[in-house]
């Protein structure tokens, strides 16, 4: 089993945190983030530079609830303080993505350009016409993002054509024999 919500989390430098009702605020460079919190199971202990959590009741839901709830807890503070990014890149022939604004097209071999309207919480910064970087201080909601664009043209498994995740391994499928 594993014992993640067992860990201390290290408050860095320059980042706020504060325990309301049932909620955990944190503020720092990059924004301010909330994370769930459960009460009558968690209790929470902040010192100067680390947070510990502790179980009322030992029982596998409530660990289950004890380790989600330091990751939630994790990511908010990585999130002010340094964000999170994901490195995307786009394959094939005639396939490209410009940014204007607030806005990316996608050129993704269909009879329309895509244009997707990029929220004000994440930011997107092109490298050349074909890879491109999506950043935020929520991880959860930019996981969404990328996923959504992601879904435009998911990566086709005999030529590998679409937009995928920089790292991302494609199984590659032997085409038609003659």
């Amino acid at each position: 089993m594993s014992r993640v919500g067992q860990s201390v989390i290290k408050i860095p430098d320059g980042v706020e945190v504060k325990r309301e009702d049932n909620k955990f605020i944190v503020k720092g460079s990059k924004g301010e983030l909330t994370a769930p919190l459960l009460d009558h199971i968690i209790e929470v202990k902040i010192d100067q530079k680390e947070i510990k959590l502790d179980l009322t009741d030992k029982n596998s839901r409530n660990k289950a609830i004890w380790g989600t709830t330091r990751a939630l807890i994790n990511n908010a503070i990585q999130g002010v303080s340094s964000g999170f990014e994901k490195e995307m890149e786009i394959v094939g022939v005639g396939y490209r993505g410009s940014l204007q604004g607030k806005k990316l097209t996608l050129n993704l071999g269909l009879s329309h350009p895509v244009e997707i309207e990029v929220p004000d919480y994440i930011s997107i910064k092109m490298d050349g016409n074909t890879k491109f970087t999506i950043s935020s201080a929520d991880k959860q909601k930019l996981g969404e993002f990328a996923a959504m664009v992601r879904s435009k043209r998911p990566p086709e498994p005999f030529k590998g054509k679409g937009i995928r995740y920089s790292k991302e391994f494609i199984l590659r499928k032997e085409g038609k024999k003659k």
